[in-house]
């Protein structure tokens, strides 16, 4: 029901969750990473083993930080042409809010969402958060 370039967003998801169990997968989730960046940056070097100093660390965090990543033309696809992609019709980043999604539904889409999902997802564990 809701599809990306690649099909659907549910065979997608759950295609990549379930292959964590045989393939060394670090599945990480944008609510962590705005809950507490440095945390899930640590957590990205440890799955690379990499060891970083606390300075450096503290630059990822800036550098990653949505306001500075809306701002670079690299993450916020502005260098794009506008036949491609037409920034005045919709920015490619909006907020970075968590669960700010939410606004922008009907009370009637938010259920026909929330039943698809959980029909969709029934069989699957994955933390899924709208709100931190």
């Amino acid at each position: 029901m809701f599809p990306v370039t690649w099909g659907s967003w549910y065979d997608h998801v759950k295609g990549y969750w379930k292959e964590k169990e045989k393939r060394n997968i670090l599945y990480l989730f944008y609510e962590d990473m705005k809950e507490n960046p440095r945390r899930e940056i640590v957590k990205i070097m440890g799955y690379l083993d990499l060891s970083l100093s606390d300075a450096i660390i503290d630059k990822i965090v800036k550098l990653t930080s949505f306001k500075v990543m809306k701002d670079n033309p690299m993450a916020n696809y502005s260098f794009m042409p506008k036949e491609m992609y037409d920034q005045s019709i919709s920015t490619f980043m909006r907020k970075g809010e968590v669960g700010d999604w939410t606004n922008y539904f009907t009370p009637a889409q938010s259920q026909m969402f929330d039943e698809d999902y959980a029909r969709q997802m029934a069989d699957m564990d994955i933390p899924f958060r709208t709100k931190i």
